[in-house]
């Protein structure tokens, strides 16, 4: 028996255009599509697809689709799809593209919010798998509060070149590489033809897979929506098996808000340390938090942050990668470890059972890729929020990817109002050993869009100053960043935050060891240079000035105001 043949427990909200005398003009329409009568009858399950000729990690995601589809209709319901905008933050890295991606974030929500209300559905099945989209269809997800499920297109293969794996991260650092002489043109071409060998999120550990991965751990999405690789049948068996559980959570009226409570978060908090997640997570689950009216602020993700212990260290921090983790059980396989030292919130529900349930079968830590807790790479998490004088409202880095002799850094300001500038400098080679790099103005009213910084910071690496060159922003980083790279300082230089008073040569302290974030002037010298400060002027026009009026900071998950 089908599921949408059992019982009826919860209202038909597709009704709302299908059912009664006064519908048949709008069963005439849906007619044209060529529904039967007895599809009229069925539950309407909306198919919201990011799938782009493109984004390399979206150009499969029609195949996913139509396995989705496949799934519903295997359990009774009736699939209508359609597609949403999707940015690829590598294609937009480092020019004025950039500025438009966490924008896009708030545009996917408006727009599904839109179709899902004049097209009503009985419940969404959600299909992204880079950067942006995914939590851009989680906040819409929160708004419409429909019974929902994600599946998400999976991760890329990583790349090999002489026999060394790498991934996108190694491909932007080569750059600098090349900009020190260090490797010609026929070696940069070389390693760009082997970066990205197959469709699919960017092999790392970087925005796209880390919050694929922590919608699983939140609950939102079925067991190995994070790790399948892309090119593998089961993740065609994982979007049909998808297609097939929204019916489930259909028939029990089992919703977002039933899935993503304070406990929920959480798991996914926790989840996000252990693995060593990409600081635009903190942007984003703050975002959805405060979508679905959970509190949740940068001082809980601190706290969480000191108590779990970082038990991954996966690529752009390692050679270990996400296809690797997937082999040795996953999230849930993660989940299991942290269960064991109380970090888990085992009862919470998912969109199959409870986590209890998920990590019921789940294998034990193999002890290398996924380390156990006796013996974690950090005793604390992978991201560390930092306070101080230079960041009031607190700003974020990847610690499970700095360096130990780059956890405790003192010197020189060197002070860039734009991105641009600063890449102009350190390729130029105009940055030197125990400098730290300031880009501001780039934050979420600044740049506007709150830019991420990976070619300045991967140009460092590969010029070989990752060890010796901190860099501060108001920006924000890709999740293929590493080295003492701190992001989303607040307030930001726009709305005259500290770091706006920088001048060059003064001592900037980044103490990520005690989470500390200091400039090293008096009070009195900033409380004269504050008095002098003007906003720098900028003429914006179409959706980034709305953008710039609206959103806040980032210390809040540049949010727009409810």
């Amino acid at each position: 028996m089908n599921l949408y043949q059992l019982r009826r427990v919860v209202p038909v909200r597709s009704d709302l255009m299908k059912k009664g005398p006064t519908r048949a003009p709008h069963r005439s329409l849906l007619r044209a599509l060529g529904l039967t009568d007895s599809e009229m009858g069925r539950p309407f399950i909306a198919v919201v697809n990011s799938a782009s000729d493109y984004i390399p990690g979206h150009r499969h995601l029609k195949e996913i689709g139509e396995a989705v589809k496949a799934g519903i209709r295997n359990a009774g319901g009736v699939p209508f799809e359609f597609q949403t905008i999707g940015v690829c933050d590598g294609l937009s890295m480092n020019h004025k593209g950039m500025k438009y991606s966490l924008c896009s974030r708030e545009l996917i929500a408006d727009s599904i919010e839109v179709m899902l209300t004049a097209h009503p559905v009985d419940a969404v099945v959600f299909v992204p798998n880079c950067d942006k989209i995914v939590p851009g269809m989680m906040l819409a997800a929160c708004r419409m509060n429909l019974p929902s499920i994600f599946v998400s297109g999976g991760p890329m293969l990583p790349g090999e070149h002489n026999g060394v794996r790498f991934g996108l991260s190694e491909m932007f650092e080569a750059v600098g590489s090349y900009a020190e002489g260090k490797i010609d043109e026929a070696e940069l071409t070389a390693l760009e033809k082997s970066a990205c060998p197959t469709c699919g999120s960017c092999s790392g550990m970087y925005t796209a897979n880390s919050m694929n991965c922590l919608t699983e751990a939140i609950g939102m999405a079925l067991p190995g929506n994070g790790t399948i690789p892309a090119v593998m049948s089961e993740r065609i068996q994982l979007a049909k098996t998808a297609g097939e559980t929204i019916l489930r959570l259909y028939e029990e009226d089992i919703k977002p808000s039933d899935i993503l409570t304070k406990e929920a978060f959480e798991n996914a908090l926790r989840g996000e340390m252990a693995l060593g997640c990409s600081t635009n997570s903190v942007l984003h689950l703050t975002a959805i938090a405060y979508e679905m009216g959970v509190p949740l602020d940068i001082d809980s993700i601190d706290k969480v942050s000191r108590e779990t212990p970082q038990l991954c260290k996966l690529n752009p921090a390692s050679q270990v990668f996400i296809t690797d983790l997937n082999k040795v059980g996953g999230i849930p396989a993660v989940f299991r470890e942290l269960s064991r030292g109380g970090f888990v919130h085992t009862d919470c529900l998912t969109v199959c059972g409870t986590v209890g349930d998920r990590i019921a079968k789940a294998p034990a830590a193999d002890g290398d890729v996924l380390r156990t807790l006796e013996n974690p790479f950090r005793k604390d998490g992978g991201i560390a929020v930092l306070k101080g004088n230079l960041a009031p409202e607190g700003a974020v880095v990847k610690q499970g990817a700095v360096a130990p002799e780059m956890m405790q850094h003192t010197g020189p300001a060197r002070c860039f109002d734009c991105e641009e500038d600063a890449s102009e400098a350190i390729l130029g080679g105009k940055i030197k050993p125990g400098d730290v790099v300031v880009i501001r103005y780039e934050g979420p009213k600044g740049g506007p869009g709150m830019r991420e910084m990976l070619a300045p910071t991967s140009s460092l690496t590969g010029m070989g100053l990752g060890s010796s060159v901190a860099l501060i922003t108001d920006g924000r980083f890709s999740g293929a960043t590493r080295g003492a790279a701190v992001g989303h300082v607040s307030p930001e230089a726009l709305a005259g935050g500290p770091i706006a008073l920088i001048r060059d040569g003064d001592l900037v302290e980044v103490d990520i060891t005690n989470r500390m974030l200091n400039l090293k002037v008096s009070e009195e010298e900033l409380a004269k240079r504050r008095a002098e400060w003007k906003a720098p002027e900028r003429e914006l026009t179409g959706y980034i000035k709305r953008y710039a009026q609206h959103v806040t900071s980032g210390s809040r998950g540049a949010v727009f105001e409810k």
